[in-house]
């Protein structure tokens, strides 16, 4: 019997009958063709969630009146007949594996940032208030900004207070589109209305000022959304699934929609033949913990107890969502909070993730790990990637295809690239080996994982992914000519990760000056004898011992020692403000260390996505971490790091330094392998800084091109 029986099991939707309890939720993806139809892209990377064993797919964000009301670039249509073909192709394939699909009616409103960018009205209840203020747009890049989507140039906002007839023409746009999406093959229609969107723009006293019978208490604010299900109901019949999204709070919002307002229209949904509701939050942007808050929860199983307060209210189905781990979803079906869960992030990161845990083969899961990649994405206007998965969005052309032609492949380098990369070929039916002069695999990711948790879930599915498959790891092993003659190496993979260089800055010889190499060794255990040289008696004793203990190969109890005590001092100037100096800031910071990071130019951590980045430095504000930007590293010496902005001459006290700049490909071991005439290909960083998603990215390729 599997280990997710409550999560496993059938359940039914109205009439639906699902295989069982996992919803894909609905994700707005920019996976449609330009003109908001349905192309290829879209239906591969459906097809694959449905083959993955998924109950039910909820097709996210498709626009009910296209071009307008549309918030993306790339947005589903179904504002008319002619959309119907492409929805049938993606709804035929989805129904070919087993799953049930159902759309995601919407129309943005007041977000429908396209109409803004294409110098259409913006329809909404009532003129919405002005935006909160914020400072999370300053760490922004100039790069990111220009892909913002703004007016054009000379052309005033139009803002739509919609009348009596704009409301009859929103209930005709959502009846029409949910015949259309019958039509198309769909099993149930979710209307959007959560998310500050059009229908929850109505429901939401903040934004809802209107005194006719569509504002003012709850009931009036629902009567749109009332109006809507009559509409479709008539267009549809009564047995069709009809549910709705709702937000159960509005956080950071005065006034704004309560969970006591959720409640109150989740019954009268019931009243009026919703079948479902699913249960969700957003935030207004006040600070950069805010879109993590709501509707892109950070904080595990984040709106499994709002879920459960509808639950106990209403008769009809619950779907939850917000980051819910399998086990906890589970025994929160099994305890009654809700009845299914809805699963976007983690399905992004494997689609294949129902199937595995019907195998009970949880270990085999590709882990999201919450960088907020797939979102960031769509706020610069592209399409979603994900940082874990190479072929996420890109199914209907990355494919592992076998080999007639094996080769004997060796890879240089057990990080993440050299793994995505190893196994990858493998499959593919070439002979791999895979050689890491280290005693571990991992590489620079096992030291990330210090710094944020999520990442050792990474690294526990890559090694575990390279022990299932046939690839020949050889730990403690350099790789030379004479070891890659003795393989008969075809092609050579060199994945050894970047250079660390310490910055040429006086002082930057000195003992308490390290470089973020030597950090990573210190933490690790991995000590070169250059290193052990800068430190003290007990600090040498101290790092001994726990390796000799082996309390180094094992990430969890490195973080829990790290709280104890780390072969550093009080006060920590880390000089260079990227991703890894971000990360370090964060990690030393929740130990008691007082941080102090300096950045040589405007932005900070442009390696991270901007979801993820907003997160980081919300977070370091609130540490009490401080930050300098635009400053210059003059000199270090005994107490401390002098710096200059702009005219102004400034010092860090410092016990501690740690260079985390100086970060930069390297290629010289693949320069020498291929002078002695070896057929090399360079992959992850040492050819390009680009982190796990561009050690997965590059390792992948690498792995089907061969």
């Amino acid at each position: 019997m599997s280990d997710y029986q409550h999560l496993l099991k059938p359940g039914k939707i109205g009439g639906l009958t699902l295989r069982n309890r996992i919803i894909m939720a609905p994700m707005g993806s920019n996976y449609a063709e330009s003109d908001g139809h349905c192309g290829e892209r879209i239906q591969a990377f459906y097809e694959a969630r449905a083959k993955g064993g998924v109950g039910l797919i909820t097709m996210g964000s498709i626009a009910i009146a296209f071009p307008s009301g549309t918030a993306e670039p790339f947005q589903v249509g179904i504002s008319s007949d002619e959309f119907i073909p492409g929805l049938k192709a993606l709804t035929d394939r989805v129904h070919a594996h087993g799953a049930k699909i159902s759309v995601q009616l919407q129309h943005a409103g007041k977000t429908a940032v396209r109409d803004l960018a294409e110098g259409r009205e913006l329809w909404v209840p009532s003129m919405p208030p002005a935006p909160p203020q914020s400072d999370i747009m300053q760490s922004v890049t100039f790069k990111e900004l220009s892909t913002f989507v703004r007016p054009a140039k000379d052309t005033p906002v139009k803002i739509r207070v919609m009348d009596k007839a704009d409301i009859a023409q929103m209930v005709e746009w959502f009846a029409a589109a949910a015949k259309r999406a019958q039509q198309a093959g769909f099993d149930g229609i979710e209307l959007h209305s959560a998310h500050s969107y059009i229908l929850a723009g109505f429901l939401s006293s903040y934004y809802n000022k209107r005194d006719d019978e569509y504002g003012g208490n709850v009931e009036n604010r629902a009567r749109l959304l009332l109006e809507v299900i009559t509409a479709i109901r008539e267009r549809v019949g009564s047995d069709f699934p009809v549910w709705l999204r709702l937000d159960a709070h509005e956080l950071n919002t005065p006034g704004g929609i309560t969970l006591e307002d959720c409640i109150a229209v989740a019954k009268m949904a019931e009243k009026a033949s919703f079948n479902a509701v699913s249960i969700s939050a957003y935030s207004a942007l006040i600070n950069g913990s805010s879109f993590t808050a709501a509707p892109l929860v950070h904080k595990p199983a984040g709106f499994i107890d709002w879920a459960a307060a509808v639950k106990k209210e209403v008769s009809i189905p619950v779907i939850s969502v917000g980051r819910l781990e399998p086990q906890v979803a589970n025994d929160a079906i099994a305890s009654g909070k809700c009845d299914f869960v809805a699963m976007g992030r983690k399905l992004l990161a494997d689609p294949e993730l129902p199937n595995k845990l019907m195998a009970n083969n949880e270990a085999a899961i590709r882990p999201c790990i919450y960088c907020y990649v797939c979102v960031s994405q769509v706020f610069i206007n592209q399409r979603v990637n994900c940082a874990v998965n190479p072929r996420t969005g890109k199914e209907f052309e990355l494919n592992v295809i076998m080999t007639d032609k094996p080769k004997n492949i060796v890879v240089i380098g057990g990080g993440p690239a050299g793994i995505e990369a190893a196994v990858a070929a493998s499959e593919r039916g070439h002979k791999v080996t895979l050689l890491e002069r280290g005693n571990r695999l991992g590489g620079t990711l096992f030291f990330a994982s210090l710094a944020y948790t999520e990442n050792g879930k990474l690294l526990d599915f890559l090694t575990n992914q390279i022990s299932q498959s046939k690839v020949d790891v050889k730990l403690n092993t350099t790789a030379t000519s004479e070891v890659l003659k003795s393989l008969n190496a075809d092609q050579v993979f060199v994945a050894t990760g970047a250079s660390r260089e310490m910055p040429d800055v006086e002082g930057a010889s000195l003992k308490h000056v390290w470089s973020g190499e030597q950090l990573r060794q210190l933490l690790t255990g991995e000590i070169s004898t250059s290193t052990r040289a800068q430190l003290g008696p007990f600090q040498r004793l101290m790092v001994g011992t726990g390796a000799l203990l082996g309390l180094t190969n094992q990430i969890s109890t490195l973080q829990r020692l790290s709280h104890i005590w780390m072969p550093l001092g009080k006060k920590v100037c880390i000089v260079g403000g990227g991703l890894v100096g971000l990360e370090l800031a964060e990690f030393l910071a929740e130990r008691g260390r007082e941080v102090t990071v300096i950045e040589e130019s405007r932005d900070l951590g442009t390696e991270l996505s901007i979801v993820r980045r907003w997160r980081v430095l919300d977070h370091l504000k609130s540490l009490g971490v401080t930050i300098a930007k635009e400053a210059k590293v003059t000199s270090i010496d005994t107490q401390a790091v002098h710096f200059q902005m702009a005219d102004d001459k400034q010092s860090a006290l410092a016990d501690t330094v740690v260079m985390a700049s100086g970060i930069a490909a390297d290629t010289s071991l693949a320069d020498s392998l291929t002078a002695s005439g070896f057929n090399v290909k360079v992959i992850g960083d040492c050819n390009e800084v680009g982190y796990i998603e561009g050690a997965l990215r590059t390792g992948y390729q690498a792995g089907l091109d061969c």
